[in-house]
């Protein structure tokens, strides 16, 4: 039998060509792979050593430097190159020509190494591509990322060109988005995902805007958008880097699939017949299956949207990443803020200011018409205690304050009260609700819940039977609370990923009992979950505090600064509650220091909503005690499964 002088010794080929290799006939000379990282992610699951592919255990070795970036460089010593040895010069027991043989093995040979060839030229070709589009992608980063060009020139920019189809379109690009976009390509690793944004930056979490990058002593903490949580560890406000996504012109063509961004554009209309969209540059995409997240938008006063342009420049309305750098700027070049709101976001950024209230003389107010800070959600006594806390910040706290009008006088905003008193300041941040973001649902003919807001759904999420909806904008029906419509991360976490799973036929209905949480700095916060409204009675029990119930050192423990991330889901198997001897609950007296504690919200006797008062880590009873929706005659015995009396 006839051999190649010189066997093929490497293959630019991916994962997928490696089992044509295998079954070619030809495995037995190829003795080295090259082979994209990327391709090998879904088997070097803990990047190991080792990769079991056909024909043998591959081990990886050095890369060319060239390539060391972008490939593993695998080895096989079970495949060695044909030796003479295992050759053959003719039937045995037969003497004479083989002509007719060495003429079928001849054609065979010179067929394989010409499909061998063409195949070795196309993989480098694809190879070669591969690596320009990655060059062109960080060119594109780091001439972004050294700022605007020389004044006088103007860079051109060239819009991706769209997709016209997309198998999975997400309309919005927040945190249900993503979490959608990484669930469907947990389920379908090879799946095409476009998400569409309004927003110009990519995919990032929402919490840190009010919370931690506030108490960053980095300068630049506004352009790095990076923060240290409680627990000291530092990360970044985005979920992925740049490098995590599909450009937008490759989706349709890129190996395995990917998530691509097409961030600023707006959808505006949508045919759900047609299972079209169109953007508000007229763009057309056509979908298989789509999830609407376009989250909300925070809400303003009447009495400020009555009141001109020249007040709206002084206005901010906090939701996004300019918001936070713009009133991070602000907050250094003027003497005072008013915060109107007393809820969790008003409260945040109160607490957040008034530490430079502190320590730049900027003055802080905050007003709301409630009796107390987060006056709707904590009963009377703990919001009293909030209210306290947070002018202990440095905040001047100014309870049961309705705007009646807002104007400006000199160089100053003037805010009128309803009670007569007058506010002097430099500049307004409204904190008064969030508004559900459905304006397609006039062209796509979807349903809007009259009570709550936001697309109604089924218990699957779905508002067609292609289209499914999540996050603030979704209001869906909870079989123990009843219809609901919730704000908080970790219910966007929750819902993206099960309306990822639904869109890739899992078909599961939403049973989750989502959490949220609110820290007033680093030494105070609490977790609540289910329905926790101050009209409900409540039951509190109290415990003395120590060190470690605290935000700081819960996310120390726990290794995570976004709470809901190790607990999103987890539920406790089993609850069991012991008979007491003291059958009132420990009614916390006023002016009490109110430590740690377990607040139940009640209705018709059932334990509706919990707040867990700087103690962490124990989301999973409560949401136990919530899905039993048992009478307990005992709430005392029920706090003792917290472990608040621990030391």
């Amino acid at each position: 039998m006839t051999h190649l002088a010189k066997p093929v010794k490497t293959w630019w080929v991916d994962v997928v060509r490696v089992s044509c290799v295998r079954h070619s006939g030809i495995h037995g000379w190829v003795s080295n792979l090259e082979v994209y990282k990327e391709d090998l992610k879904s088997i070097i699951k803990d990047k190991l050593c080792n990769v079991h592919l056909p024909g043998g255990v591959w081990q990886l070795s050095d890369t060319p430097l060239k390539y060391r970036s972008r490939c593993l460089f695998l080895q096989c010593h079970q495949l060695r190159c044909p030796s003479r040895s295992l050759t053959s010069s003719g039937v045995p027991g037969k003497a004479g020509s083989n002509l007719l043989l060495y003429l079928i093995v001849g054609g065979t040979v010179t067929g394989t190494g010409v499909y061998a060839y063409k195949t070795i030229q196309e993989s480098k070709e694809r190879y070669a591509s591969r690596l320009a589009t990655i060059a062109r992608q960080s060119q594109d980063q780091e001439s972004s990322a050294s700022g605007a060009a020389p004044q006088g020139t103007a860079a051109p920019v060239t819009p991706p060109k769209v997709p016209s189809h997309v198998p999975f379109l997400l309309i919005g690009g927040g945190t249900a988005a993503f979490a959608a976009a990484r669930s469907i390509r947990a389920r379908d690793p090879g799946a095409r995902v476009l998400i569409v944004s309004e927003d110009p930056a990519l995919p990032y979490m929402r919490p840190p805007l009010s919370k931690e990058l506030w108490f960053s002593d980095d300068p630049k903490v506004t352009e790095t958008l990076r923060f240290k949580q409680w627990n000291g560890k530092e990360r970044s406000i985005y979920f992925q880097p740049p490098s995590f996504y599909v450009p937008v012109e490759d989706l349709p063509s890129v190996e395995n699939g990917g998530v691509a961004v097409l961030p600023g554009k707006k959808v505006v209309h949508m045919d759900v017949r047609g299972n079209t969209v169109k953007l508000n540059d007229g763009t057309q995409i056509s979908y298989d299956k789509c999830l609407i997240a376009t989250g909300g938008s925070p809400r303003n006063l009447p009495a400020i949207e009555r009141a001109g342009k020249d007040v709206q420049k002084r206005l901010t309305l906090f939701r996004k990443i300019e918001d936070f750098q713009r009133l991070e700027k602000i907050s250094r070049e003027v003497k005072s803020i008013t915060i109107i709101g007393g809820g969790f976001l008003g409260s945040e950024l109160a607490c957040a200011l008034g530490r430079r209230a502190r320590t730049r003389g900027l003055e802080v107010i905050q007003l709301f018409p409630e009796n107390g800070n987060m006056g709707k959600v904590l009963p009377e006594y703990l919001s009293n205690w909030t209210t306290e806390k947070v002018r202990r910040e440095g905040v001047n706290v100014l309870p049961n304050a309705v705007v009646k009008s807002v104007s400006v006088s000199g160089n100053r905003l003037l805010i009128k009260l309803k009670d007569g008193r007058k506010v002097e300041t430099d500049h307004i941040v409204a904190a008064v609700g969030l508004e559900p973001n459905v304006e397609l649902a006039k062209s796509a003919g979807l349903e809007v819940d009259s009570d709550f807001g936001g697309f109604r759904v089924n218990a699957e999420l779905q508002a067609r039977s292609n289209i499914w909806v999540a996050g603030d904008a979704a209001c869906f029906y909870d079989i123990k609370l009843g219809r609901r419509r919730v704000e908080h991360h970790d219910h966007a976490v929750v819902s993206g990923r099960l309306a990822g799973e639904n869109m890739t036929g899992a078909a599961k209905p939403y049973w989750h009992q989502s959490m949220f949480w609110s820290d007033l700095g680093p030494n105070v916060g609490y977790e609540a979950i289910g329905l926790v409204d101050s009209s409900l009675p409540t039951v509190g029990v109290f415990a003395k505090a120590t060190a470690k119930d605290t935000p700081k050192s819960a996310t120390e423990q726990s290794g995570t600064g976004i709470r809901s991330e190790s607990e999103t889901e987890a539920e406790a198997s089993e609850v069991q509650i012991s008979q007491s001897s003291s059958p009132m609950p420990q009614v916390p007296k006023q002016g009490e220091d109110y430590g740690k504690g377990v607040i139940f919200y009640l209705r018709d006797k059932v334990v509706v909503g919990i707040v867990l008062w700087n103690i962490f880590n124990r989301m999973p009873i409560a949401r136990k005690i919530i899905k039993d929706g048992e009478e307990h005659e005992d709430l005392n015995e029920v706090a003792k499964l917290f472990n608040i009396h621990e030391d």
